[in-house]
């Protein structure tokens, strides 16, 4: 029977399986305005995947050869809902050779007849997954290689030996206006071409170890050196994991009757026996644990976004009577130096934080008048899609900094001539007022002691830390802390368990809080010396016995800072400064960078890696 091209309509494409390479798969297809399902049993594998293609659109759409708008993603924990309509189903799930051969068995039962099954293992060969499937459907089924878009575009499109030959050059062109490079292997081949070609000079090098001929470093110089090329084989080994280097190698040895005993016997001697699997591995692989570290934030730089707030004052301002619709959430990306606006035309917005759990950002803005309820708190999904207000209708004043609690769900923050603390739920829902300074609408509001900007959480203890700004140059600035949950039988008016932590400060206004080493952080912007200035101090483990007498001055000749943001993995502090400026430096203050320079006027930021 002759083949036809299927009917695409809006039949969707499946993925199944929503891991790191899965989740790239279906972004590829999402931008290119193809509709995609995909299946996983882990919702918090199909949250990951709705939160990486929210964020890495832009990505990926930029590859796309068709002006389209985006498709859709739709995420399943029910395999038999999401397929039936499918025209082309992508499996990504482990690589265990009886599961995948069940799942086509079960895919030709339920999937049209004109669906296309493609296999993305790296390991075995399609033709070793037909156990299950029937005569006519194998035609139908070949293996589709993806490796890691969009940064490797390269899909190995492979035979099961009875694929029909009409299929590849059809599927190479949906690729293609996919931004793939699509590359056919014409005859069954274990590792395809590349992972050939890759795992001959992974065999090479084990001889060149084993045999005493040189060593790793060595190696990588020379692989340097003689191809211009910024990796290297013996650090990608040990990125990929030297158990994993091992078991591929496995495979060769099995199907070539290859002699193993000067290389995977010689590794599993020499590094696996000892636990030296690679970076993954405190113990190291290749490379010594001191020069090989689970990773460097360098080599997790493409997936580093910066999220941060434009109060719309700064120099692209022209007309003052739009500043209170001139501000601006714009994301930063530091491997390329991009920096892209997501959304425009915010009113005057002030904190922002970021939801790794539900993959949302939220913020506050703060208003037109001051004196006036007219503040809001918002919430969008990462590309800046979605945006909803959560909190308004005259119930804040001047929201400034706001932190995310993702393990219970809740936002804090602060209100500054609201002169109060408040939470609530990510939906806006069981908003409270925890802590309150003064009463809006008297005189209270006019005493700058009151104003309450900067807020930090620790959940764990229980406790919270806010800051009273006092006036720019009174050095009346107070941080205090407090019990998350308010007295039996008291009011956020009146409580009895508000600590002082630090008093006569230039003027504090955002907080950071390392809970592990008790450290408290903060931005001042305040007059000099002690003003425009990051600052620490310890305040106390877990039992809050102690606390530093004279904070630490970090950094300073900041153009008033305001947003602090701390990347504990990697050791770094951000700041971003009303001049329009953003800074990283190391947790001593040492290492101060400029990443942006006189862009705008910036108050909050967060940030979110997927560097594992």
């Amino acid at each position: 029977m002759p083949w036809k091209v299927p009917m695409l309509d809006f039949r969707p494409v499946v993925v199944l399986g929503a891991g790191i390479l899965g989740r790239r798969i279906a972004c590829t297809f999402v931008a290119a305005g193809y509709n995609v399902h995909i299946y996983d049993i882990s919702n918090n594998a199909l949250n990951e995947t709705i939160r990486y293609i929210d964020e890495n659109m832009e990505k990926f759409t930029t590859l796309s050869k068709i002006v389209k708008l985006q498709g859709s993603c739709s995420v399943f924990t029910n395999f038999e809902a999401a397929v039936p309509k499918a025209w082309l189903v992508i499996e990504a799930i482990p690589e265990i050779l009886e599961l995948k051969s069940q799942i086509l068995g079960v895919l030709d039962r339920i999937a049209p007849e004109d669906c296309i099954f493609a296999s993305n293992s790296s390991s075995f060969k399609s033709s070793l997954m037909l156990g299950e499937v029937s005569k006519e459907r194998r035609r139908l089924v070949l293996n589709a290689h993806f490796y890691m878009p969009p940064n490797i575009r390269i899909v190995e499109l492979m035979t099961d030996g009875e694929t029909q030959s009409e299929i590849f050059p059809f599927l190479s062109g949906v690729l293609e206006s996919c931004g793939m490079i699509p590359v056919i292997v014409r005859v069954e081949s274990t590792g395809f071409i590349f992972n050939r070609l890759w795992a001959s000079i992974k065999r090479e090098i084990l001889f060149i170890l084993a045999e005493g001929v040189s060593e790793p470093k060595q190696i990588d110089l020379l692989w340097r050196h003689m191809f211009k090329s910024t990796v290297a084989p013996c650090e990608l080994m040990d990125d990929i994991g030297l158990d994993t280097v091992a078991l591929v190698e496995d495979n060769y040895i099995a199907e070539r009757q290859l002699d193993g005993r000067m290389t995977v016997d010689w590794l599993r001697d020499r590094y696996l026996s000892h636990g030296k699997v690679g970076k993954k591995s405190i113990n190291g692989g290749l490379y010594h644990p001191s020069t090989n570290t689970p990773s460097s934030p360098q080599l997790c730089l493409p997936d580093i976004s910066i999220y941060i707030i434009d109060v719309g004052s700064g120099g692209n301002l022209k007309d003052m009577d739009h500043q209170f619709a001139n501000g601006r959430l714009v994301r930063f990306t530091p491997v390329t130096n991009s920096l892209s606006t997501l959304i425009s035309g915010l009113n005057a917005p002030d904190g922002i934080d970021i939801s790794s759990s539900i993959g949302k950002l939220f913020w506050t803005n703060t208003g037109h008048l001051a004196s006036v309820p007219d503040g809001s708190i918002m919430s969008a999904r990462l590309d800046g899609r979605g945006a909803k207000t959560l909190i308004c209708d005259g119930q804040l004043y001047t929201p400034k900094q706001l932190v995310v609690e993702d393990n219970t769900q809740t936002l804090y923050f602060c209100d500054r001539e609201g002169m109060s603390v408040h939470r609530c739920g990510f939906y806006g829902q069981s908003h409270e007022i925890l802590i309150k300074r003064g009463e809006p609408g008297t005189d209270d509001r006019y005493d700058m002691t009151r104003w309450c900007v900067g807020v930090a959480v620790d959940a764990k203890a229980g406790k919270i830390y806010w800051t009273q700004k006092g006036p720019g140059r009174g050095y009346k600035g107070c941080i205090y802390r407090t019990n998350i949950e308010t007295p039996l039988g008291q009011t956020a008016e009146a409580r009895s368990d508000i600590e002082t932590i630090f008093e006569g400060l230039p003027e504090p206004i955002d907080l950071a809080l390392d809970v592990g080493e008790g450290m408290l952080y903060w931005t001042d912007r305040g007059e000099l010396p002690r003003g425009c200035s990051l600052n620490r101090a310890y305040v106390g483990g877990g039992g809050y016995s102690e606390t530093q007498e004279h904070p630490d001055i970090l950094a300073r000749h900041f153009d008033q800072p305001i947003g602090l943001k701390l990347d504990l993995k990697w050791k770094k502090i951000y700041v971003a400064d009303l001049g329009g400026s953003l800074y990283r430096l190391n947790l001593d203050g040492s290492g101060k960078e400029t990443l942006i320079a006189g862009q705008g006027a910036y108050a909050g930021i967060t940030l979110f890696s997927r560097c594992s």
